[in-house]
C-alpha cells in the first residue's frame, strides 16, 4: 500500500531519531512510525564531481549526463573464475532498497512504489542498475529498515548499508560510527558480521561457516559482497565460484576499507546495469541465473535499485519515497 503523505525534508532528524531507537532497541514498531518521502529538490553532496575520463584498469558501464556513473573490472579468483566487480561512482548515483514480495516479510509496514518488489514508474527513467541483497530473515542475516519500519531488529557491529533520505549510501559496521547525522538510517540492510572493517579483513575470513550455509557444504561457491572506499564509491562484487577471502581480497585491492558480504546462493546473485538512465538493463555476473529485466517484473526477494543522481540544480521530477 502507498505510505503517508510526507513532511518536509526539515523533518528527517525526528524521523532519524524515531527509527534509530527502535532499532537499536530491538522494539516492535508499528506501521504508524513516521515515514518521509525525498526532497522534490536535492542537492549534491559537497564531494560530488564530473567523472568524463576513465580510470586505468576500469571500464565504463554507465553514464549519466553528469560523466561515468557506473564503472566495472574484472579479476580472477584462486581457482581460475571469473570475479565481477562494479563500482557506483559516489555523487553519481542513489540508491533504493526494494522489499521483495517474500523475504524480507514485511508485516504491517508501508511498503511504497518506490520501496516495492518491482521498480516503480517513478524510478524506471532513471535506473542504471538493480543488485541482489542480502541473505533471508530465517538465516538472521540482521537488521532490515525500510523508511524508519524495522522489520527485523538491527544487530550492532553488523556489517551494515545505510541508505538516507535521498538516496545516499554507505556501508559500515552499526555501532562504530554508523549511523550518524551524515548517514541516516531510514534504510537499512544487514548481514552478518563485516568482511572488512576500517580497512581491516575480518578474522573469520578463512572461516567458511562463519559466512552461512553453502549448497552441498561447498566452500567455494557463488558469493556477493558490496564495500565502500575512502572516496565514497560504492563497490559491488560477485562470483559463481570463490571464497570469502577472494571476496575481501579483491575489495581490498580497489581500496575498499569497509565491507559486507551479500548472498551467496547462485540463483539470487544478480548484478544488472544500464548504459544510459532508464536503458535495458544488461547481465554482469558470468554465469548469473537472475533474467536481467528481473526487478523490473517483480522479484520475490529484496534488492537494490541504482538511480542516476538528480542534476545538482535541478529539481526531482517527483516525490519518491
Amino acid at each position: 500500500m502507498s505510505s503517508p503523505d510526507l513532511a518536509p525534508a526539515i523533518r528527517r532528524a525526528g524521523v532519524l531519531v524515531a527509527s534509530v531507537a527502535c532499532a537499536i532497541a530491538a522494539a516492535s514498531c508499528s506501521a504508524t512510525v513516521t515515514t518521509a518521502r525525498r526532497a522534490t529538490t536535492e542537492q549534491a553532496p559537497a564531494t560530488t564531481t564530473t567523472t568524463a575520463v576513465e580510470q586505468n584498469g576500469w571500464t565504463t558501464l554507465s553514464r549519466s549526463t553528469r560523466g561515468i556513473a557506473i564503472d566495472l573490472r574484472t579479476l580472477t579468483t584462486t581457482d581460475g573464475s571469473a570475479m565481477t566487480l562494479v563500482r557506483f561512482l559516489a555523487g553519481q548515483v542513489t540508491f533504493d532498497l526494494h522489499i521483495g514480495s517474500l523475504e524480507p516479510p514485511s508485516g504491517t509496514a508501508a511498503i511504497g512504489p518506490d520501496s516495492a518488489p518491482t521498480i516503480s514508474a517513478s524510478e524506471a527513467p532513471s535506473v542504471l542498475a538493480c543488485f541482489n541483497s542480502g541473505f533471508k530473515v530465517h538465516d538472521h542475516p540482521g537488521g532490515i529498515v525500510t523508511w524508519g519500519q524495522p522489520l527485523t531488529p538491527v544487530v550492532p557491529g553488523f556489517g551494515t548499508l545505510v541508505i538516507d533520505a535521498a538516496g545516499h549510501p554507505s556501508v559500515g559496521v552499526w555501532g562504530q560510527g554508523m549511523p550518524s547525522t551524515r548517514d541516516p538510517a531510514l534504510n537499512v540492510r544487514q548481514n552478518l558480521q563485516p568482511l572488512i572493517a576500517q580497512g581491516q579483513v575480518s578474522p573469520q575470513v578463512g572461516v567458511i561457516a562463519a559466512w552461512g550455509f553453502t549448497y552441498g557444504g561447498g566452500s567455494r561457491v557463488a558469493r556477493s559482497a558490496l564495500g565502500e572506499d575512502a572516496s565514497g564509491n560504492i563497490v559491488y562484487v560477485a562470483s559463481m565460484s570463490t571464497l570469502p577471502v577472494d571476496l575481501a581480497t579483491a575489495l581490498v585491492s580497489v581500496g575498499v576499507v569497509n565491507a559486507m558480504q551479500l548472498d551467496i546462493n547462485p540463483a539470487t546473485l544478480q548484478m544488472d546495469t544500464a548504459s544510459s538512465p532508464g536503458g535495458p538493463l544488461v547481465a554482469r555476473i558470468p554465469g548469473q541465473q537472475h533474467p536481467s529485466d528481473q526487478c523490473q517484473v517483480g522479484s520475490t526477494r529484496d534488492f537494490i535499485a541504482v538511480l542516476a543522481a538528480p542534476a545538482p540544480t535541478k529539481a526531482h521530477a517527483s516525490a519518491r519515497q
